[in-house]
C-alpha cells in the first residue's frame, strides 16, 4: 500500500499557493498547450504541455524533464490546467511514480485564477536545473498484465472513468463507472472530502480495496480519479495508465452494459 502523498496535500488551496509563491518556496507546473501559456500563466509558473510529457514518459526521460524544470527531491510542486484537473493530475502522478513526495494539485483552474484578479504574467521564468532522484513507485501503477491477473479478486475494485455512455458501450468486465465529472464541484477540481466520501461510498468504493482506475487511452481522467481517492484516504490506488486504448488493442475481453436505465445515463 502505498501513501506517498499526504491525503491533506492532495490539493493545495489558492491562498496557500500565493503565499508560497511570494516566499519562492513552490515550483508552479502550467500543464497547457505552450501557446496558451506564453499568452499567460500564474507568475513564476513553468510549462510543461500534457502533450509533452506523452510523448515518452518514460521514467529516464521524465526524469530529465522535470530536472530541467528545476525540481529536485526536496521541491514543494504544484500543478495546475483549464480542465478541472484532469491533466495536472497526470503531472502529478508521474512526479509521484518516479518518486517526489511533495506534489498537489492547484485546488482550481487557471480560468477561475485569472478571473479572480490574481497573480498571472506572460514572462517565461529563468530555470537553473537541478537532480532528482529515481526512486519508482511501482505500487501505484497497473499494467494490462497486473489488470488482468487482479481483477477477478473480490478486494479489487476496477474503476471506469469516461463518460457514462462509453462506459456503456463498452468497458473491461467487472468494471464500475465513475464519470470524472462527478468529482468536481462548481469551482473546485475536487469535492469536499465528505461529498467525495458520500460519492464513493454510494458506489461501494471503499477502504478495504485495492482500487485500479482507468479512463480512455493515457490516464488523465482516471488520474484525477486516483487523487480523488487519496482524498478522503483511500490511499491503496493503482492508476492503469495505457488505459482502455491498450486494453482494445491487446485484444483483451470487453463488455456492454445491456438495458441501461435511467440511472444509467445520468452523471450521479
Amino acid at each position: 500500500m502505498c501513501c506517498l502523498t499526504d491525503s491533506s496535500k492532495i490539493t493545495t488551496d489558492i491562498d496557500s499557493l500565493r503565499s508560497e509563491i511570494r516566499d519562492k518556496s513552490v515550483r508552479v507546473i502550467d500543464v497547457r498547450r505552450e501557446s496558451d501559456y506564453k499568452q499567460d500563466h500564474i507568475s513564476g509558473a513553468v510549462n510543461l504541455p500534457l502533450a509533452t510529457l506523452l510523448s515518452d514518459d518514460s521514467p529516464e526521460r521524465v526524469l530529465k524533464l522535470f530536472n530541467s524544470m528545476g525540481i529536485d527531491d526536496e521541491t514543494s510542486v504544484v500543478v495546475y490546467d483549464d480542465t478541472f484537473g484532469a491533466l495536472a493530475s497526470r503531472v502529478a502522478w508521474t512526479l509521484e511514480y518516479i518518486g517526489h513526495s511533495d506534489v498537489s494539485l492547484l485546488e482550481t483552474t487557471y480560468g477561475h485564477w485569472k478571473s479572480l484578479g490574481l497573480e498571472n504574467d506572460s514572462i517565461t521564468p529563468d530555470i537553473q536545473n537541478k537532480t532528482h532522484s529515481m526512486n519508482l513507485q511501482s505500487d501505484i501503477l497497473a499494467t494490462s498484465e497486473y489488470l488482468e491477473s487482479a481483477k477477478s479478486r473480490e478486494d479489487v475494485i476496477l474503476i471506469d472513468n469516461r463518460e457514462r455512455l462509453n462506459f456503456l458501450e463498452q468497458h473491461i468486465p467487472g468494471a464500475i463507472s465513475l464519470p470524472y465529472r462527478t468529482l468536481s464541484s462548481s469551482d473546485k477540481i475536487l469535492r469536499s472530502k465528505e461529498d467525495m466520501k458520500r460519492l464513493l461510498d454510494n458506489r461501494g468504493i471503499t477502504e478495504n480495496s485495492e482500487i485500479i482506475t482507468y479512463c480512455g487511452s493515457v490516464g488523465t481522467l482516471s488520474g484525477l480519479a486516483y487523487y480523488a481517492l487519496k482524498s478522503v484516504g483511500l490511499t491503496n490506488a493503482k492508476l492503469y495508465v495505457r488505459s482502455f486504448k491498450e486494453w482494445k488493442n491487446l485484444q483483451k475481453p470487453t463488455e456492454k452494459q445491456e438495458d441501461a436505465n435511467y440511472w444509467d445515463l445520468s452523471a450521479e
